[in-house]
């Protein structure tokens, strides 16, 4: 966020919750904000108790779908990888188009 978008905030609550309720209100979200972070420091500690030291170096960032992709699928030296290129190279490769019948005129047997 920037500078004008602060402002505009600060402004805006002014205007809203008036000068008298607004520091009771920021002290209030910065409560339910430390609250928050705390329950969810809590739950990563509590997983990473639950899965024992098999799980110890797993980063909760490696269960997004795109990095565990980019991490154990698109790592370069892997033979799955190469191979999993080379079949999406053959993919990429233009394909002939099946020959097409020759066009007969029409005929019309009551033309003439």
């Amino acid at each position: 966020m920037g500078g004008t978008e602060i402002f505009f905030l600060v402004v805006l609550g002014v205007v809203i919750f008036g000068p008298e309720k607004l520091p009771d209100l920021a002290r209030k979200s910065a409560r339910v904000v430390h609250y928050l972070r705390g329950v969810a420091n809590n739950a990563r500690h509590t997983l990473n108790d639950e899965l024992g030291p098999e799980f110890a170096g797993m980063d909760l960032g490696d269960l997004n779908p795109r990095t565990f992709v980019q991490k154990h699928l698109l790592a370069e030296g892997e033979p799955v990888t190469q191979e999993i290129r080379s079949l999406a190279d053959d993919i990429k490769a233009p394909v002939p188009a099946p020959p097409r019948p020759p066009v007969r005129p029409a005929f019309d047997s009551e033309a003439t």
